[in-house]
């Protein structure tokens, strides 16, 4: 079983609470979007980033000082958005954390796929930005059949990721996969509404469940506790698994 999430805009630097184990498996490509994005201008890269000015100053600076050697932080700690305050990797038990190295991906459009103790550097480059490399268009071309194929042939893939992430792999997927959504969604009006906050949160609270419970089938996921969503049965199918908001 795989587990798919997206990154976080929010990145730190954490050298001291946990070692990395491994490298990101798509490193060569890493370093032609880094040389592809240091020939920017200032302009050029606010555009990509739709960023203020403020923000572009700062990871404009970051870009120029990015180093994929050195000051390296493990995936899993180096992105601090809500889903990852929420899965709270840092609390988790050492076979947890063993596990979600096996089982979690994380899609990024800078490195393709990370497992957890890949070591990273902060950057900002989000999968659906519009970055011509070589003959590729934007990012989704750019990486084409790699990261499914990074994913493929390792049982059920889980998406806890979003629409702008999952994105990269959906166009590739065979017949035969299993792939399963997972959808946390409020009851509007008869129809189903994703608030991205609390869906977020969700996430991460799913995924920090996978890892303490070792969850390798599906049908596992159905116990998944929430104090926001209770699984719904009579919406699911086998794959598309939704919570509701009580």
């Amino acid at each position: 079983m795989r587990v798919i999430i997206s990154p976080a805009k929010k990145m730190v630097v954490d050298q001291d609470d946990f070692s990395i184990r491994s490298r990101p498996q798509y490193l060569h490509e890493t370093k032609q979007l880094l040389n592809k994005m240091q020939r920017l201008s200032y302009q050029e890269a606010q555009k990509l980033w739709k960023t203020s000015e403020q923000l572009t100053q700062v990871n404009y600076q970051m870009l120029h000082q990015i180093d994929l050697k050195k000051q390296l932080t493990p995936a899993l700690f180096c992105y601090s958005g809500i889903q990852y305050q929420y899965m709270a990797p840092d609390v988790l038990s050492g076979p947890a954390l063993d596990y979600l190295q096996e089982t979690l991906r994380i899609l990024s459009g800078f490195y393709g796929i990370l497992r957890p103790f890949d070591g990273i550097a902060p950057y900002r480059l989000e999968m659906g930005a519009k970055l011509q490399v070589k003959d590729s268009a934007d990012l989704y071309a750019f990486w084409g059949p790699r990261l499914y194929a990074a994913l493929a042939g390792h049982g059920p893939i889980i998406n806890l990721a979003s629409k702008e992430y999952s994105r990269a792999l959906t166009p590739y997927l065979k017949a035969n996969d299993q792939f399963i959504e997972v959808t946390f969604a409020h009851l509007v009006e008869g129809k189903l509404k994703t608030r991205a906050t609390p869906a977020k949160i969700a996430r991460g609270q799913m995924v920090r469940f996978i890892a303490e419970e070792h969850v390798t089938k599906v049908d596992q996921l159905a116990k998944f506790q929430s104090p926001t969503y209770s699984f719904d049965p009579q919406r699911s199918t086998a794959a598309k698994l939704i919570f509701i908001a009580q």
